[in-house]
């Protein structure tokens, strides 16, 4: 038998739909040698090896479909009733908007101060816009 070392990773939190993993994000700043991992109902920063990091979990509002980092320090969790903008070092709350209607919603990509994502719906989808200039967020539908 060879020897191993066995580590205790992170189980998150498994509440109303089970675990699902949205994202991993590598954390700005730290080399690789720390990551967010990003699951429906909460995140957690760990090392390489899947240790928690710090005593702090990332609890989301309302379960993302779909989380990205985007370039001002933050990451987005997009719910089908609201987008949630958090810091991405401390996982405080910075904003959240409130869909008109509930719709399930996907990153597409950050350019130019702008966050693209669209509607994910059979046959009719929507791409939108969110204005990141200024330290203020504006979405366009």
């Amino acid at each position: 038998m060879e020897n191993t070392t066995v580590f205790d990773l992170y189980i998150p939190f498994q509440g109303r739909g089970g675990v699902i993993p949205r994202a991993i994000i590598p954390m700005p700043g730290a080399d690789g040698a720390e990551l967010l991992l990003c699951f429906n109902h909460e995140g957690v920063y760990v090392d390489l090896m899947g240790r928690p990091l710090r005593d702090v979990r990332l609890q989301w509002g309302e379960a993302p479909t779909s989380i990205a980092y985007i370039g001002q320090g933050s990451i987005m969790g997009w719910g089908v009733k609201a987008i949630e903008i958090r810091n991405v070092q401390t996982g405080q709350l910075d904003g959240v908007f409130m869909h008109k209607r509930e719709q399930k919603l996907r990153f597409l990509c950050e350019r130019n101060d702008k966050v693209f994502f669209a509607s994910v719906r059979a046959g009719a989808s929507q791409v939108y816009f969110m204005n990141l200039n200024r330290g203020y967020a504006h979405l366009n539908e």
